[in-house]
Parts: structure tokens; sequence; C-alpha cells
């Protein structure tokens, strides 16, 4: 708490690694769930192509893949794929592997630590970002990494919690919770690192959506995942595909 408390007082932020091993545990537990019911019966069905290069065999990299649990979720879905985990945090990744190797995915799955402005480019068919974008501190940094990364017809996934862009839409019971959550942990994470963007777990979409297009890839309209019931929300669903074309995008929406 004094850490936090010091945070306050100077606007510096506390970085994830900053925080108690149990916020580790407690969201690893927080996201199974979601990640079960939603990552492969509803978010990737809904990328126009996605799903049909995983079955065959593609390259996925998971930013920000904190304890695994996306990664695994994939992988054990989409044998033929490859998987790579990235995060900043060595703990989390000494995690996720021994997940992997409890699910029995450990052979196609490669945890390496790095962050989401320089992890390794192996021309990815897809780059998933599961809730972690508002974290980052240059989210647009992050963006035009994303693009030097990807095949020639790749795919960004970005699934971040949904918020109205007025206050007052956003008071309901998990609407207060994230944004607790945003106060604590991530604005001041984001205000942690360079260019301390701080768009947090309630940010709106309208700064989100003109950060994802400054960093130069070209982006289909953001899409909520309304078939995703996340209590009296939606968890966002967004498409940016590379490369970049003049012409008018088409919504992933089905």
């Amino acid at each position: 708490m004094s850490t936090s408390a010091e945070a306050f007082r100077t606007g510096k932020g506390v970085g994830w690694h900053e925080h108690s091993k149990c916020l580790f545990s407690s969201n690893e537990r927080f996201s199974w769930p979601r990640y079960n019911a939603n990552l492969v019966q509803n978010w990737i069905p809904a990328l126009d192509g996605v799903e049909a290069k995983l079955k065959s065999g593609a390259k996925v990299a998971d930013v920000g893949c904190g304890n695994g649990t996306s990664t695994v979720v994939m992988a054990q879905a989409y044998p033929k794929s490859r998987f790579f985990g990235f995060d900043y945090y060595q703990p989390s990744l000494d995690r996720a592997a021994n997940l992997a190797k409890e699910a029995g995915v450990a052979d196609r799955i490669t945890f390496e630590q790095a962050s989401a402005k320089d992890f390794r480019a192996r021309e990815y068919d897809l780059v998933a970002f599961f809730d972690c974008l508002h974290d980052m501190g240059d989210p647009v940094g992050a963006g035009r990494h994303v693009k030097q990364t990807l095949a020639r017809d790749g795919v960004w996934m970005i699934v971040e919690p949904f918020a109205h862009d007025a206050l007052k839409d956003n008071l309901n019971p998990v609407g207060r919770v994230l944004y607790c959550a945003s106060t604590f942990i991530c604005t001041p994470a984001s205000l942690s690192q360079e260019v301390a963007l701080g768009l947090g777990a309630q940010g709106r979409r309208a700064p989100a959506t003109s950060g994802r297009n400054r960093s130069g890839l070209h982006a289909f309209p953001p899409r909520r995942g309304d078939t995703v019931p996340y209590d009296l929300r939606s968890a966002g669903l967004r498409m940016v595909r590379w490369p970049y074309s003049a012409g008018p995008a088409r919504s992933a929406a089905r």
C-alpha cells in the first residue's frame, strides 16, 4: 500500500512487477473462465479467415501473456499451430511454462521475456493482445512494432474491457470494479513506463482507436463482443490487418 500511496503523491506509477504475487494468482483465476468460455468459441471465429489458419497451422504471438492462460487455451484448441508468449516479467513466464506443461501443450508453446515494443518478429499470422493494451505506456509504439512482426496477411487482435465514452454509462457494478482496478493497477502500470499514456481499463474508445490507427495499420471497425456476456458489459473485439490499404475497411463482425 505504501508503494501505491507514493505513486499517488508523485505520479510516477507502479509497474506490475512491483505488486504482490497475490495479484498475479488472482488475475490468473479471473482469466481462466473468460478465456475458456470465449476465446475459441467466440472471439477467434469473429475474425475473418483466422480460425481456418489456426486449424491448418499458423504462427501466433500472445503479447503480454502474463501467466499464459490465453496462450494455453489457444494451444489446446489448435494443435497444428505454433504459439509464442511474451511478457516482460520473468516470474509470470515461469508460471506460464508450468501451466503449459501441465496442460500437455509445452511442445507447441515458446515463452520469451520481451516487451510489446521489442518481442521477436517471426512473420506471425496472428498477434494477440488480451486485456493488456491499456496497461502499456506506449501503445502506439507497440502497434508500430506489431506491424513489423506480422506476415503480409497477418492480423492483430485486441481484446479489451468494454467501456462507454460517457462516465455515467459505466456506473454499474462491473464498471465500478474496473474503475478501481484501473486506478490502482492499470493506470499506474502505464504511468511507470516511457510515454506513460495512461489509457486505463476504462479508457474511452476514441483515443484508443486513434492510437491504434497512428501505429500505421489498416483497421477494421471496432466490434463489441455482443455474443460474449461480461456481466453488465462485453469484451471489446478489434481486428487490424496488414498491409495497409486506402480502400474501405470491411467489418469483422458477422
